[in-house]
């Protein structure tokens, strides 16, 4: 029965559709009373393929960034691009979207483990867990399983894998459009930091301006290095510092 559909990681369409609605009902006054939202190029969601397209942005709350997103994609898909606006996430006509989170934030209380059935790829970060700087092995079903959801439909990620404004991006991001090749759209947020706290759950300064500016696709030369892809992309989502970001990116521990 179509209502009993699962999606590649098992998971049924209809419970993920249900959340996205709840979650999307929730945060629609947020996002369009007590704040205002300024968005363009959301036109652009509605011309990309059905899967292998890579969205990456800058990050800015926990939470907050990605319910944004989930609002933008969804009304550009219905047909109303550059606002929140109805029906948007309440037809949700794609239910093959999926964002890339820590592991230990979507398992951090009830509320994160509920979201994280909106469609979190979740990996445990390499470089730090729990406020620390750590260094760990990477585990290949967390890769495995992005690999699984960009075959599967469009994927979300944060290449910098933090709220901190230029801090580095990281090498799996590069590695990944290297080995699928796919569409890459990025997308630079503003006014989150300001509008919520850190989690993005709260709000801190209401009347905020939330911005979200989507760019053309990249056009990459996967021939080059992962390097040079990686500070590419940090370009376009405007995250690059003033200091030689390549070699910056070299010292990060490789990922054979």
């Amino acid at each position: 029965m179509p209502l009993f559909k699962r999606n590649t990681f098992g998971q049924l369409i209809f419970v993920k559709k249900m959340i996205i609605r709840l979650f999307g009902t929730i945060v629609y006054g947020r996002f369009n009373w007590v704040h205002t939202p300024k968005i363009t190029g959301a036109e652009q969601f509605q011309y990309l393929p059905d899967e292998n397209v890579l969205i990456v942005s800058n990050h800015q709350t926990y939470f907050a960034d990605v319910s944004f997103f989930f609002h933008v994609i969804h009304a550009a898909i219905s047909g109303r691009p550059n606002r929140i606006n109805y029906p948007g996430y309440l037809s949700c006509k794609k239910h093959n979207i999926y964002y890339v989170a820590a592991e230990e934030t979507m398992k951090s209380g009830f509320l994160p483990k509920l979201l994280a059935l909106s469609g979190a790829v979740t990996v445990n970060r390499t470089w730090r867990a729990n406020g620390e700087n750590v260094r760990r092995a990477v585990d290949r079903s967390e890769t495995e399983n992005i690999d699984k959801a960009l075959n599967d439909g469009w994927v979300i990620t944060f290449p910098q894998g933090t709220t901190k404004p230029f801090s580095p991006g990281r090498k799996g991001t590069a590695i990944l459009i290297k080995k699928h090749q796919p569409i890459v759209v990025p997308v630079v947020i503003d006014g989150f930091r300001r509008a919520f706290d850190k989690k993005g759950l709260k709000n801190k300064k209401k009347s905020s301006e939330l911005r979200m500016t989507v760019k053309p696709a990249l056009d990459i030369d996967y021939s080059k290095t992962v390097e040079e892809i990686m500070a590419q992309v940090m370009e376009a989502i405007e995250q690059t510092p003033d200091f030689d970001y390549i070699e910056k990116i070299k010292k990060q521990p490789v990922v054979e």
